[in-house]
């Protein structure tokens, strides 16, 4: 069902641009509450779980199927004027994402959840997109922002960042250390790093624009 309708929504975003916004709110408008349960219901899981520890387990695909939602949500959040729930929960509920990541899930549903944050922090409205200005004008989008920088510069100033692989096999985080169990020849995934690197600025940058006080840029 997650991976349905994540393929009707891209597919909907293919159509012409006249229509898809009453398509959109059509098809997602009664599905809003669901969702939004559906984003707390999977990610407050226990991922540390025995039904996690394969990449090709169904638990594991299920997740999958639910980052591409996640990112279908996303993209087609530029359609309407004052986006759904839905499509503002991964900005406002972020912590249940950066949860997952510094949990023991496997690697790869970690790169797809930093890559999804990467979109997130990179993310403009088409009204922000066509003014050209660094500093967002959405007010939805700006109180979004907000929240998501403030959580992550939250965990970040703590040891999440410490806890994030970046390879599936063995360096972390300012760490070269093996990971326990795993040999200590799998190098750096640059991908994620650049990513994560880029979160934790977009986020630093986004906080100090929107601070009121010296004191609080400090």
């Amino acid at each position: 069902c997650l991976g349905a309708l994540a393929a009707v929504l891209k597919d909907t975003l293919k159509d012409a641009p006249g229509p898809r916004a009453g398509v959109l709110k059509k098809l997602l408008a009664p599905l809003d509450a669901v969702l939004e349960g559906f984003y707390s219901a999977i990610l407050l899981h226990h991922f540390d779980s025995l039904h996690y520890t394969s990449p090709y387990s169904e638990a594991t695909n299920t997740l999958i199927s639910f980052i591409d939602l996640l990112e279908a949500l996303l993209a087609s959040r530029t359609e309407l004027e004052l986006p759904l729930r839905c499509q503002r929960i991964l900005f406002l509920k972020v912590s249940y994402v950066l949860n997952v990541i510094s949990s023991s899930i496997p690697y790869v549903i970690k790169k797809k959840f930093i890559l999804l944050l990467k979109k997130c922090v990179l993310y403009k409205s088409r009204e922000d997109a066509k003014s050209g200005s660094l500093l967002l004008q959405t007010p939805s989008l700006c109180e979004d922002m907000l929240a998501l920088s403030s959580v992550v510069l939250q965990v970040v100033n703590l040891t999440w960042l410490n806890q994030i692989p970046l390879s599936g096999k063995s360096s972390y985080f300012g760490s070269s250390e093996a990971a326990p169990g795993h040999d200590s020849q799998g190098g750096f995934d640059q991908t994620v790093l650049r990513a994560l690197s880029l979160v934790v600025l977009k986020a630093l940058e986004f906080k100090i624009h929107s601070s009121a006080t010296e004191a609080e840029i400090k």
